[in-house]
């Protein structure tokens, strides 16, 4: 009798080592990843983010107010890389936004109420379908214009850019 509980107990112990050092084998130790320095100041410049085929004046931008405290959003990751209603893939780390009325193609600065910082997006699709919002930002643009880096949703004035 007392034979075979050690042996229960022998083989119950060499299960529990097997099955840990199969889970410590099977995670990847980690490692910091490698930082690497830039020789380049890394100081934020005073520039705004623009479309790449934007056209920027020294005269500065002519803007038309066309919404206060509208309500914005962001799209979600699972949108990247499907066409959008003017026939482009979105991306989210580019300055594009879906709206509703406005012409593809219409540039428009979008300013955050909350803390005064701004983009320049281009409209790239249609949307929000939700009543209460008026306009959706990619996810770059939004996270860099909004003050709680886990926010979904703010007040923005939106401000179409006359060219």
């Amino acid at each position: 009798m007392k034979n075979k509980k050690n042996i229960v107990i022998t083989t119950l112990a060499t299960t529990l080592i097997s099955c840990f050092t199969y889970v410590v084998s099977q995670t990847k130790p980690t490692t910091e990843p490698k930082v690497i320095q830039d020789t380049v100041k890394n100081a934020k410049p005073n520039i705004i983010a623009l479309p790449a085929d934007s056209v920027f004046t020294d005269k500065g931008l002519k803007l038309k107010t066309y919404k206060k405290n509208a309500h914005a959003s962001y799209y979600a990751d699972r949108f990247n890389g499907k066409k959008t209603a003017d026939g482009s893939r979105f991306n989210n780390n580019k300055y594009t936004a879906a709206h509703k009325k406005l012409p593809f193609g219409t540039r428009v600065k979008v300013t955050n109420e909350a803390n005064g910082k701004f983009v320049i997006v281009k409209i790239t699709d249609r949307g929000p379908f939700v009543k209460t919002r008026e306009i959706d930002l990619s996810k770059r643009a939004f996270m860099e214009i909004t003050k709680f880096k886990g926010a979904g949703a703010m007040k923005v004035t939106i401000e179409t850019i006359i060219e």
